[in-house]
């Protein structure tokens, strides 16, 4: 790959999608509410677009969806293709008698307000199992239109290298695929093992689970398009190093050929949160074999990106530009370089593949000048976060809304922060008075504060937690980077979802968007 094709600038942007001013609410579906354990693709996500419908909001904005593995973080996935088995909602399989009532029952007993992740874990994948087991005996579904075998066969290209990633993963009873004999350790090899048979009934399960999962999502989508709802999805830029990815392409990323572990890793250097830095742990892409071949697997992982939702939205879009090496011996972030990405080449790559292609850059942090030089280039929307505007003496800084651009998102806050209310209620008081003085506010409705100004911002997307809008404190806080237990957890309940839309909430941001074009 040549220089050149890194730093050209095109005359015009690549993408110009966001056009029009739209707001949206940032929910991951495991935060519904329910009595299954953790939100499903049940009657209650149905009941969460209609409140987005009474809103007038555009957009439902989602952490990734895929299965999820130890720490439970949909950023840390088995696969880059596959959905959360977690998500199924099993009611569903009641109706289609392949489970009782009475079986699932005991999933009414978990905490309806936190994800029990380890109860969850011990209760739903053996109802999924017993589902399994009748449908082979029944042998007769067609789960929102199509069969298992049509569902097979669309997704043959990932499908069966991800269920039989999981079922030898099950075998050697959760351990790293690399600690995992050498005769299995690649999905090339493993062909060829005679756990390929063995295994056979153990991986077509898997790939059942699927097939449930993206029948209903499918259905949920259609539900939400009826609604006039569009949904952004979200891709880190990186793969887990236990996943099914890794594994079936060993070839894409950088690894020791010998151990199959990685040869460095993937994070960014210390900086003002942290003094070691974040050290991710991902493996690192082989780009010079990306690029060889077009960019193939990417193209792949985007193309299952769109066919599940409207808007993609690209987690730690700088690493497109340069990402920071670390030796996979490092003990920390503190050791690494930074080496460059392809850039303009592979965003020219995306154009070519998907003109139409809807992408927001998660652009967040102390970005170089080549970093927004390549965001300008793609035409992509970046990102800019309200709690992060305060607190200093500098009126340039590009979260303070009147720095903000239209081609632009804007949050109070995303997944990774705190909630609005509990941003202030622990914020420095030097924070506070700036966005007391900023916002011309007393501080005492600052969540509502902060979603107003999201609305009147000239970005033209505003996309707002649903924590925010329920004014809910730190307690329902989604995750906090660092912390290795607790997250993912929070869940809204029903009657939290209908007081707002019962209660006036939805009318009223209704009339925010009316008020600001949104």
């Amino acid at each position: 790959m040549s220089s050149a094709a890194i730093t050209t600038t095109p005359t015009s942007p690549l993408f110009n999608w966001l056009d029009t001013r739209a707001a949206g609410v940032l929910l991951h579906p495991t935060a519904l509410p329910g009595d299954q354990g953790i939100g499903t693709f049940d009657e209650h996500a149905v009941r969460f677009l209609d409140f987005l419908q009474a809103a007038g909001l555009k957009y439902w904005q989602l952490c990734p969806l895929g299965p999820t593995g130890y720490g439970d973080s949909p950023y840390q996935s088995f696969s880059a293709f596959a959905g959360n088995p977690y998500l199924i909602d099993l009611k569903a399989l009641v109706a289609a008698k392949l489970l009782t009532s009475a079986e699932i029952a005991p999933l009414a007993a978990l905490d309806a307000d936190r994800v029990d992740y380890g109860a969850l874990y011990e209760k739903k994948w053996p109802l999924l199992a017993q589902a399994f087991a009748r449908f082979k005996l029944a042998g007769a579904l067609a789960a929102d239109g199509e069969t298992f075998a049509e569902f097979q066969t669309k997704q043959a290209a990932w499908l069966d290298g991800y269920a039989f990633f999981r079922a030898l993963k099950d075998h050697h009873r959760g351990v790293a695929w690399w600690e995992w004999p050498a005769a299995v350790r690649s999905y090339a090899a493993a062909k060829t093992s005679p756990l390929r048979a063995q295994l056979a009934t153990a991986t077509e399960a898997h790939a059942f689970y699927q097939y449930l999962f993206f029948a209903q999502w499918r259905a949920l989508r259609a539900a939400a398009a009826a609604r006039g709802i569009d949904i952004i999805g979200d891709i880190p830029i990186f793969v887990a190093a236990d996943s099914a990815d890794v594994w079936a392409n060993p070839a894409l990323f950088e690894l020791d050929p010998q151990t199959a572990r990685p040869l460095a890793v993937a994070g960014v250097p210390p900086d003002y949160f942290s003094a070691d830095g974040q050290l991710w742990g991902n493996p690192l892409y082989l780009w010079s074999r990306h690029a060889a071949d077009g960019y193939a697997w990417w193209h792949a992982r985007l193309r299952a990106s769109f066919a599940l939702c409207d808007v993609v939205r690209i987690d730690h879009f700088r690493g497109f530009d340069a990402y920071w090496r670390i030796p996979a011996s490092a003990p920390t972030a503190r050791t690494g370089e930074w080496v460059k990405a392809p850039g303009l080449d592979f965003f020219r790559s995306v154009r070519a593949a998907f003109p139409q292609a809807k992408i927001i850059a998660e652009d967040l942090g102390d970005l170089t000048p080549s970093v927004v030089a390549l965001r300008e280039a793609t035409g992509l929307p970046g990102m800019a976060i309200l709690q992060f505007a305060f607190g200093g003496d500098d009126a340039k800084n590009l979260y303070l809304p009147h720095n903000l651009v239209a081609n632009a998102a804007i949050y109070p806050g995303t997944h990774d922060n705190d909630t609005s209310l509990g941003w202030y209620a622990t914020a420095a008081e030097k924070e506070r008075d700036h966005a007391r003085r900023y916002l011309r506010v007393d501080g005492r409705e600052i969540g509502w504060d902060f979603i107003r100004t999201s609305y009147a911002a000239v970005s033209r997307l505003a996309v707002v937690p649903l924590q925010d809008v329920m004014s809910l404190g730190s307690a329902a806080r989604f995750n906090s980077p660092g912390k290795p237990q607790g997250n993912w957890q929070w869940r809204c309940r029903s009657g939290q979802l209908e007081q707002l839309i019962g209660g006036g909430t939805a009318a009223y941001l209704k009339s925010l968007a009316m008020i600001y074009g949104r």
